[in-house]
This record gives structure tokens, sequence and C-alpha cells, in this order.
């Protein structure tokens, strides 16, 4: 194993690169150098103070620059120098109990992190030999999932919502008290009200004590947006690297995918469906595969939300996801406008590890739950319109005569943490035996 300072060495570029500004559009601006990979990072001279940018585009003679502030005060031939470092972020348990920007700058008022460690932005192609099934099932203390949707370490889980039906708050619960040695809090387009009472109101001193947040809000450039996700994902690899279970909280893939589209359009890609460029279907595979478990130790747990425009997730980033993901957790509107928290639409969601993390008895207890909720369900206009008679159908009317029991053992507070062996001993209670009565 190399020394770590010849490992620092390799992620620096020594050779000075430069380049002059040669238009400034609305939402990118274009030089003649220096020539450097796809996001790669650029300083650009300015009036005030320096311009940080992205590259977007390269051409045989020209670049195009991304900016992480909207309207920069630039100007044509201002002179443009590439980041020795651009690839090489700080890393390391500095970061926990903060809360930072894209950039890796506070914005929780402490001081400047300062921290040796360092890691790549990007990171690193883990062969597929050397990632690892999940073995051993994480504990959310939410009944929902810990009962009928088990997820284990290094499962990629994503959380399906249209707007207001409380997945803000799920994330929040999770985030408080989900176990994990580390935690990482990625938000995307997020509004900075919801940033600062997630930090401050619905994080412990506890949890937030090992956690880290990376935040780039909505009003913010696509740029950092975007680059938010891979220093979230950069400070998940060094932890998992050392060993640790992390676990990553991002929300929202979609508000992700929309920042990737902007910059995309901006360097000149074609749209596609819903106008998002081929680009966004290229990165937020890698983004997934980032995560995961390895072989040699370590595991990045993640839990990511997806917005949907309807209830009916059927928009082209959801679709994606549902293929990536090894589960999904669809949060219904029907229950939220009732009052059921979580909303959690069990018979619609899935987790493809369950069968694996759970013992015979909870898998059982777990499939003739949703069995009773699948069957009200299926007939449900009947039921509620009157038409039904008891007595017509033994399996329906056990699934009548159990939802209360069941509907009450799903809903939970958001400040409530169920223990995992209180939780399946009382669905087992609830739900009995298949032919019970």
């Amino acid at each position: 194993m190399s020394h770590a300072f010849a490992r620092r060495l390799a992620l620096i570029d020594p050779v000075a690169r430069s380049g002059r500004v040669t238009k400034i559009m609305p939402t990118h601006i274009e030089a003649d150098g220096p020539n450097l990979p796809l996001g790669a990072l650029c300083t650009i001279e300015s009036g005030d103070s320096p311009v940080i940018a992205a590259v977007a585009r390269v051409d045989r003679s020209a670049i195009s620059l991304v900016p992480f502030e909207d309207m920069p005060r630039t100007f044509a031939g201002a002179r443009v120098l590439a980041h020795s470092d651009d690839d090489c972020v700080p890393v390391g348990d500095a970061f926990l109990g903060r809360a930072v920007d894209a950039l890796g700058r506070p914005i929780d008022g402490g001081a400047a992190i300062v921290t040796a460690e360092r890691g790549r932005l990007r990171g690193t192609e883990t062969p597929a030999l050397e990632r690892a099934s999940p073995r051993e099932r994480v504990e959310t203390g939410i009944r929902a999932i810990d009962a009928l949707l088990t997820i284990g370490q290094g499962q990629r889980v994503g959380l399906f919502a249209a707007s207001g039906v409380g997945k803000t708050s799920l994330m929040t619960q999770l985030a408080s008290q989900i176990e994990a040695d580390r935690t990482v809090i990625c938000l995307v387009g997020e509004r900075g009200r919801e940033v600062e009472s997630l930090w401050y109101e619905g994080l412990t001193d506890e949890a937030r004590a090992k956690t880290a947040m990376v935040a780039a809000t909505s009003d913010q450039s696509a740029a950092m947006r975007a680059r938010c996700c891979d220093l979230a994902l950069a400070l998940a690899d060094h932890w998992r690297g050392e060993g640790h279970h992390v676990v990553l909280l991002l929300d929202s893939v979609t508000r992700l995918a929309m920042a990737m589209r902007e910059i995309g359009l901006a360097a000149g890609e074609p749209p596609t469906v819903r106008a998002y460029t081929p680009s966004v279907f290229a990165a937020i595979p890698r983004l997934v595969e980032r995560c995961g478990a390895l072989r040699a130790g370590g595991a990045i747990t993640a839990l990511m939300t997806v917005l949907s425009e309807t209830d009916d997730v059927d928009d082209p980033v959801s679709e994606m996801m549902k293929s990536l993901l090894d589960g999904h957790v669809i949060l219904s509107r029907t229950l939220a406008e009732q009052g059921h928290y979580p909303a959690i639409d069990v018979p619609r969601s899935v987790s493809r590890m369950a069968r694996a993390l759970a013992s015979e008895a909870e898998r059982s207890a777990a499939q003739r739950a949703v069995a009773l909720l699948g069957a009200y369900e299926q007939s449900r206009i009947l039921i509620e319109s009157g038409v039904y008679v008891a007595g017509a159908n033994p399996e329906l009317d056990d699934a009548i005569a159990r939802r209360p029991a069941l509907l009450d053992f799903l809903k939970q507070r958001s400040d409530e943490r169920s223990a995992h062996a209180e939780t399946t001993a009382r669905l087992e209670r609830i739900v009995g035996k298949a032919g019970a009565k």
C-alpha cells in the first residue's frame, strides 16, 4: 500500500492551466481554456471576488463553464484558472456535527473546517464482485418499514411521493433515529427554512454529533445543486472505506436531475423525454451504484426521495429509479389526507432484500399483513358502498375485522421510535395465522 503522502500527491494536478473568457451568457460562460475534463473546477477573474465555475462542455478550442453563483460579475477577457486539486475534496470526522454547502463551506455559523484528510469528489469505480449483498438489517424505528419493508446495510431504497404527503417529515424522523455509525444528509434544491428546521429542530444532539449535512437550497445555482450530492457521496465513501456503516439521506433525486438538466441544456445537450438531457440518465445510475456494501467491509445505506408529479409515479426519473433501487417505499396522498402518518402505501411498496433479512416468522407475519391490506383494497368500493355482505368471503371478513388494529399499528408519531422486538411481536398478535378468526 502506498504512503498517505503519495496518495495525496496523486490527487493534485501540478500543471498550471489557464484561459480567457470569450463569451458571457445568462446561464453559462465560454472561455478558450483551460483544457479540462467535464466537471472540473475553475476560478474566473472578477471585479469583486473570484468566481468558481464547473466545466460543462469541452470543444476543440473552447470550454463552457457553469458558475456556482448567479449573475457573476466578470468580463470578457477575464483570466480563467484551473483548480489544481479539483477532484480532491476535504473529508473526515471534522465534518461530523457540521452543515456545509456544496463547496464544503460552513453554513451553520461555525469556523471553517480544517482537515488533512482528502477524498475523490467523483469516487472510484468498484468492481461488481467486490460488492456485497446486505446481510444485516437496519433498524429505522418506524414500524411500517421495520416489520413490512425490512431494509439492510448497503441497501438502496427510494421514497416515492408527490408533494405534500409527509416526505420531509419521514426523512427527518429517519435522520434522527436510524441506526448507523455515520449519517450524511444531502438536501438538493430544498427550501432554506426546511434546511434550518431539519438541522436544528429535527435532529437530537446525539444524532447531530454523528451527522454531516450538505445542502444547496432552491435559490442557488444549478452547479451548486448538482455538486451537493457529489460532496455528500465523497464523505460517505471516506467513512465506508474506514469500515463504517453510513446512512446517506438524499432529498431529492428529482431536484438533482433538474439541476443536471439545467446544466446540460446550457451546455448544448439535446433534450429528450420531459426535456431531460442524456447526461442525466447516465449520471444518476452512477450515483446509485456508488452506494452499497463492500466485501472488504463498510456500507452505505442510501435512502433517496423521488418526487413524482402524480401519485401514479409515472415520470421518467421515477421509472428510472425504480429499476435501479433495491426497494421502493410509496407514500400515498390518500393516506396523508386521512391524517395517517407515515403515509406509506404498504401493498404498493417493496423491499427486495426483506426475504433475506427477516426470520421465517417475521416473513410470515409481513406476508399476512400485506395480504389483509390488499384484500381490503381490492374490495374497498364494495365494502364502503354497502354492497358487500358479511360471510360471502371469509378472507375478506378477516381483513375487515383486523383492519382497524393493523392501521393503528402502521400509524406512528413523528417523534416515536419503536423497538424491533416490540414491533414484530405486536404485528404477530394482530395478524394471527392465516384462516384464524
